[in-house]
Formats: C-alpha cells, structure tokens, sequence
C-alpha cells in the first residue's frame, strides 16, 4: 500500500553524500515478541525472516576489511535470532562496540532467562524502547501488560549495574511519540523519564533518545487509516532545519537487512530502497563507500525535522 504513495515517487529532500563509514547496523530479523503501533519495519510474532550463520560470516569479513567501530544490532527483537550471542562474541573479539535494541518485555519471555546475564557479561551498550513512563500510554502504545514486564526488565538491568554510575553498563532509553507529532526536546524529556522512573520504582538510567516517527509500515498505515497521512509530512517538511542534514545517520552508518543487503539507512532498508542506486546489492558486492550518494525521498524529512532524529536520538 504504502509502494504507491506520491512521497516514494517525487522528492525534493535536498541531496546527501557519505562520509566514512563507523557504524554498521544490523537487523538480525523481524520476528518479535510484541507488535507495536509504531513500528516502522512491521515485525511481530508470526514474522520468519532471521539472518543466517553464513550471512554473519559476510558481515564479520566486511568488518575486518573497514574501519568499523560500533556494531549495532536491531530487529524485531535480534536477540530472538538463534545466533545472536555468536554475532555478538565475534564482534566483542574484535574490539568492537556492541548495541543491542531491546524491547525489554523480551529479558522476561520463556526461554530467554539466559540474555540478561549475557549482555552484562559481554558490557553490550542497551537501548531499549520505552515510548512513555506511563503505564496506559505504554499499554496503548505496545500492548496490555507491557510497561509493567518493561518496568521488571529495567530493574533486573538495574540489579546486573545497567544504568549505575561508573559501572560501565551503558542503559539508554528510547521515546516515540503516540501519533502524529514531533517528539518534545529531548534534554526536558529526560529529566522528566529520570525523576519518575526513579521516584516510582528505583529505576535509573543513562540517556533518553527522542526518535521522530517515520511514515512508513505500520505507522505509516496507521496514519493512512486515520487520514493523518498529508498532514504528517507536512509537518515534517514545515520543520525541517537545514543544520540537521551534516549530522544524519546515514553519512557514517551502512545498514544491513536480514539476507545481508545494503542500505543506506534502517528505514530505506523497510522501503527497499537499495544504497545509493538502482539495484540491490548484497555486503558482499560493497565497495568504497566515501562520497556515495546517498538515496533519500520524501520520508527523510522525519530525521532532519525540529532537533532532528537518528538512532541515538536528537542530532
């Protein structure tokens, strides 16, 4: 549905050219244990796609032969993926830094006692999704029963040193908005999270990542269901700030789908639009990267924006 909206088709986002690549991010799949309305790759429980053995060994290789410093793993839920804690030790061995986007509800699901444990022991940096520090807007937002199990997993990360000064235990928190608007400053905000989250149930943590909403997958449908579509891009161009476009993500990130091809950034990689060209290609096939036009369209708009928006929140 969303293959024929005018946004995919005429764009006038200004032009964007790579710097060098640092970052790779990697979705290890989109099968996940919740369905949330903001969900921008559309990944839920009866999702199949997950990366294979053979197509981390593509990706570790590309590493050895670039200059690579932050490895950044997302999903659906990536520790669902049967090899994740394979990718994740490969990666630490070599002297790479680890993310992992935790949805948090994923620590408390049957069969994944072990992950806690293991992200602590191998100081993997956690960003995890908590869209709101109230209950119902998280309810609405996730599904029944989610702030709670959320509110659970945190301080179980607390207890392992996520989140406490100087332990090296990096516990960073994301923010979406609800519906169709921008996120508020994201500095305020944070405070905001630290003081309730701490007074109400002793949780603490590092940073809060203010993310913009982009309209694509399920929240782009939901905003076609609603007829809020035009109005959100509307709002996005009408905010747009000039400044934001030397510091976007994709100048210095390549990411990677589930089958090991390329995409300029995780939200091209949902619209299948291949990396600054007409044709995907596999990481394999990448060559120098330094300079490459970058493929952007209309719903770029979302990370240059207000304070602008990028996977670690505003730029």
């Amino acid at each position: 549905m969303l293959d024929s909206l005018p946004y995919l088709k005429n764009s006038d986002f200004p032009a964007l050219r790579r710097s060098q690549l640092e970052i790779l991010q990697v979705n290890l799949g989109y099968l996940c244990n919740l369905s949330c309305t903001h969900c921008h790759v559309n990944a839920g429980p009866k999702r199949t796609e997950l990366m294979d053995k053979a197509t981390m060994d593509d990706i570790l290789k590309f590493i050895d032969a670039h200059p690579i410093h932050t490895l950044d793993l997302t999903g659906g839920a990536p520790e669902m993926n049967p090899h994740f804690r394979y990718l994740v030790t490969k990666a630490l061995k070599r002297g790479l830094k680890v993310i992992d986007r935790c949805n948090l509800v994923i620590l408390l699901e049957p069969g994944f006692a072990w992950l806690a444990d293991f992200l602590a022991e191998n100081r993997v940096e956690i960003v995890a999704s908590l869209p709101c520090y109230l209950k119902d807007n998280v309810d609405k937002q996730r599904g029944k029963g989610t702030f709670d199990a959320s509110i659970s997993a945190l301080q179980k990360l607390n207890a392992l040193g996520y989140g406490l000064e100087n332990s090296g235990l990096a516990l960073n928190l994301v923010f979406n908005p609800q519906g169709a608007s921008l996120p508020p400053e994201q500095h305020a905000l944070e405070q905001d999270y630290k003081k309730h989250l701490h007074s109400h149930f002793g949780i603490v943590f590092n940073h809060l990542f203010a993310i913009t909403n982009l309209p694509i997958q399920r929240f782009g449908s939901v905003l076609l269901s609603k007829g809020q579509f035009d109005g959100y891009m509307q709002l996005l161009k009408d905010n747009f700030h000039a400044p934001n476009l030397n510091k976007v993500m994709c100048k210095n990130t390549l990411s990677v789908d589930w089958q090991g091809k390329v995409y300029d950034c995780d939200f091209n990689q949902m619209l299948k639009l291949p990396l600054g060209a007409d044709k995907k290609i596999h990481i394999r096939e990448v060559s120098e990267l330094e300079g490459k036009t970058i493929n952007t369209l209309q719903h770029c708009y979302g990370c240059t924006a207000g304070q602008g928006s990028s996977c670690t929140g505003a730029i």
